[in-house]
C-alpha cells in the first residue's frame, strides 16, 4: 500500500496540470499589467485632452445589422469634421456640440398608388430580358400592343399565368366551405352569379372553381403533358396493361366525341406523341360545322388520310409565292403529285401533265434509253418530295378537318396504329384526352395557385402564380371574376410552342373572312351561343370562343385591364 500511494505522490493528475497552466497565465497577464503601468506616458496638454474627449463622444458605434454604402460613409465623415468643427470653437459646451451633431432622421416617404399604366407590367418584362431599355423600344412596344373591351381567346394551351393587382387577389388558402362550394359548382356546372344557391360565393370559392379540369388517361407517375417529358425516360408498360389502357380509351374518346357533336362539349384535346388534335364544336371559332386542327402533320400522315378518303385543308401552308393557300380541299389534293387518285380540278394541272408528256416524248425522240429515263422520273420525285417535307412538323403543317370529314377523322384516329406508339417515349400508353367538361373515364384534376407580395417602384402588388395546364377557358373564366370585383389587374402567360398553331389558323380563318359575310355571321353566332348554354361553362367565356371579328382570337403574352378602359393586350 505504501508503494502505491508513492506513486500516486509522484504522478500529476490531468486537473491538477490545467489549474498550472492557468495560472501561469494569470501571471504573465498580470506581469504584463505591472510593466505597462511603470512605463511612464507622454503628458498630455489640455488642448489634447479636449480634442480626444470630443472625438471619443463625437464617435458613434457602429450598427452590425446596417447597410454600408459609400454615400454614407461620406456623410458620416463630413458630420464628423463638422462636430469637431463646432467642439474647437466651444470646448467648454460639449453637451450642446453633442446634441447638435446628432442627425435627424426624415420622415419615411408616403406610399402612393400611382395612376394605372397598361404598360407598366409590359415595361417590367422588357426591362428583365434588357436592363437598358431605350425610350425608343418602349414607344414600338406601346404602339404594338392594342385596346379592346373584350378579352380575346387564345385556344393555344397555357403553362403558367402570373396575375398581379394593387388590392387583395382572391385567397389561395381556402376554408372548408370555400373548397367544398368550388369543387360541387364545378362538377355540377353551376353558376353563382345567375342562380340562386346555398354555396359559399366568395372571390376565393369562385377562384377555385377555374383551376379544375377533367384528363383521361391519369397515371400520377408519368407526365402525359407534354408527352416529351424528361421524366417519362425509362417507362415501360407491359402487353396486359396496354390492352387495359387502350379499351379504356376507346370507350372515352366515343364518349367525348358524342358529347361534341351533341354540343354539350364545346372543346377537347387530343395530345399524341406525335401531333396534337384541337377538336371543337359547331358555331366555336367562327366555324359552323364541327371540326378538328391538327399539329404538326407530316407527309405520310397527309397520305394516309388521303388514302382514307379524308378531305383536309392547310390554311397556314405557303404556296410557291409566299401567300397563303386558299381554305379549299383540292390545294392538298395537289400536294403529293405521286398519287395516282389525284384529280386535275384545276385549270393549272392540266397543261403541267401535258408538259410533261411533251418532255418525255421529246427526249424519247432524242433517242434517250428507258433507264435514263427512269432514273430522271425518279430524281425528280425525289425533289417533290424533299420540297413538301420542308414544312413537316412546323405550325405551317397544320390540317383543318371539317364538317362530315371530321367523322372520318374520328373513325381513323380510332383504328390508326400511328395513334398509340409502340416504341419510344410512353410505348403503349393511349394520347392524353383534356376536356373543360366531365367525360365517360374521366379523372378531375385540379391546378395549384400560389399568392404572394410583389414590390415595384414602392408601390405592394398582389400576386397569384399558376403553374401546370392551362386550357384556353381559364383565362376568360378568371378575367371575369376580376374584372367584377376588381378596378385594375394585369396578367403574363406562357404558351406551350406545340400548341401555337391553333391560334395562329384559327385568326387566319377570321381575318379571312368578307366584311359581308362578317355581318351575317353576327346572327350565326348568336344561335352558337344559344346552342352551346347547356355546354357547362360560363355565358361570358361561351360568347368568347364564339366570337368573329376583328381581335376575336390571338395570341397572348400580357394582359392588362382597367375598369372604364377595358383591356390592353399583346
Amino acid at each position: 500500500m505504501s508503494s502505491e500511494a508513492g506513486l500516486n505522490a509522484k504522478w500529476t493528475r490531468p486537473d491538477d496540470f490545467i489549474k498550472l497552466q492557468r495560472l501561469k497565465q494569470k501571471k504573465k497577464q498580470l506581469a504584463a499589467r505591472v510593466n505597462n503601468n511603470n512605463i511612464r506616458r507622454p503628458e498630455l496638454d489640455e488642448n489634447d485632452r479636449s480634442k480626444l474627449l470630443e472625438a471619443k463622444i463625437a464617435q458613434k458605434r457602429k450598427n452590425p445589422f446596417a447597410k454600408s454604402t459609400d454615400g454614407a460613409k461620406k456623410q458620416k465623415t463630413e458630420e464628423s469634421t463638422d462636430a469637431e468643427s463646432m467642439a474647437t470653437s466651444t470646448p467648454n459646451c460639449l453637451a450642446t456640440s453633442f446634441v447638435k451633431e446628432t442627425p435627424t432622421r426624415p420622415p419615411p416617404a408616403k406610399l402612393v398608388l400611382q395612376k394605372f399604366d397598361a404598360q407598366a407590367f409590359a415595361k417590367l418584362l422588357h426591362q428583365t430580358n434588357f436592363a437598358q431599355a431605350d425610350e425608343e423600344d418602349d414607344a414600338a412596344l406601346a404602339s404594338q400592343q392594342k385596346h379592346t373591351l373584350h378579352l380575346p381567346i387564345d385556344w393555344c394551351i397555357k403553362t403558367r399565368a402570373r396575375f398581379f393587382c394593387p388590392t387583395e387577389l382572391p385567397a389561395t388558402q381556402l376554408k372548408t366551405s370555400q373548397l367544398a362550394s368550388g369543387l360541387t359548382s364545378f362538377v355540377r356546372c353551376i353558376d353563382m352569379q345567375q342562380t340562386e344557391t346555398t354555396l359559399d360565393i366568395s372571390d376565393a370559392t369562385r377562384f377555385n372553381q377555374c383551376t379544375y379540369y377533367w384528363q383521361h388517361p391519369h397515371l400520377p407517375w408519368l407526365t402525359l403533358f407534354p408527352r416529351n417529358s424528361k421524366e417519362n425516360i425509362g417507362v415501360t408498360v407491359g402487353e396486359r396493361e396496354r390492352k387495359a389502357l387502350a379499351e379504356e380509351w376507346d370507350y372515352s374518346f366515343r364518349g367525348l366525341f358524342q358529347l361534341l357533336r351533341a354540343r354539350q362539349c364545346p372543346y377537347f384535346y387530343l395530345c399524341a406523341n406525335m401531333f396534337t388534335v384541337l377538336f371543337r364544336a359547331a358555331g366555336t371559332g367562327g366555324i359552323a360545322e364541327t371540326h378538328a386542327l391538327v399539329t404538326p402533320s407530316t407527309r405520310g400522315m397527309r397520305h394516309a388520310l388521303r388514302q382514307e378518303g379524308i378531305e383536309f385543308s392547310m390554311p397556314l401552308k405557303l404556296d410557291a409565292t409566299g401567300g397563303i393557300l386558299n381554305k379549299s380541299g383540292e390545294n392538298s389534293f395537289n400536294e403529293d403529285t405521286n398519287d395516282a387518285k389525284v384529280e386535275p380540278e384545276t385549270t393549272k394541272s392540266e397543261p403541267k401533265a401535258d408538259e410533261e408528256e411533251d418532255d418525255e416524248a421529246w427526249l424519247e425522240s432524242l433517242g434517250v434509253d428507258e433507264r435514263e429515263l427512269r432514273r430522271i422520273q425518279t430524281t425528280h420525285a425525289r425533289k417533290l418530295k424533299a420540297a413538301e417535307m420542308t414544312e413537316d412538323f412546323s405550325d405551317n403543317s397544320l390540317l383543318l378537318i371539317e364538317g362530315v370529314e371530321c367523322q372520318g377523322f374520328f373513325s381513323y384516329l380510332l383504328n390508326a396504329k400511328s395513334t398509340i406508339n409502340s416504341v419510344g417515349r410512353l410505348a403503349g400508353v393511349p394520347p392524353t384526352l383534356l376536356a373543360p367538361v366531365a367525360f365517360p373515364k374521366a379523372t378531375m384534376q385540379h391546378l395549384v395557385p400560389r399568392s404572394k407580395k410583389v414590390r415595384l417602384d414602392g408601390v405592394d402588388y398582389c400576386s397569384i402564380d399558376v403553374k401546370g395546364l392551362l386550357l384556353p377557358t381559364f383565362l376568360p373564366s378568371v378575367a371575369t371574376l376580376l374584372c367584377e370585383t376588381r378596378q385594375v389587374f394585369s396578367a403574363t402567360l406562357a404558351s406551350n410552342t406545340n400548341t401555337l398553331a391553333f391560334s395562329k389558323a384559327t385568326q387566319k380563318l377570321l381575318g379571312s373572312v368578307a366584311p359581308e359575310a362578317s355581318a351575317a355571321e353576327g346572327a350565326d353566332n348568336v344561335f352558337g351561343e344559344q346552342n352551346l348554354s347547356e355546354c357547362g361553362l360560363l355565358p361570358s367565356v361561351v360568347g368568347a370562343i364564339c366570337r368573329t371579328g376583328l381581335d376575336a382570337v390571338s395570341l397572348l403574352e400580357r394582359v392588362c385591364y382597367q375598369r372604364g378602359e377595358g383591356y390592353a393586350w399583346s
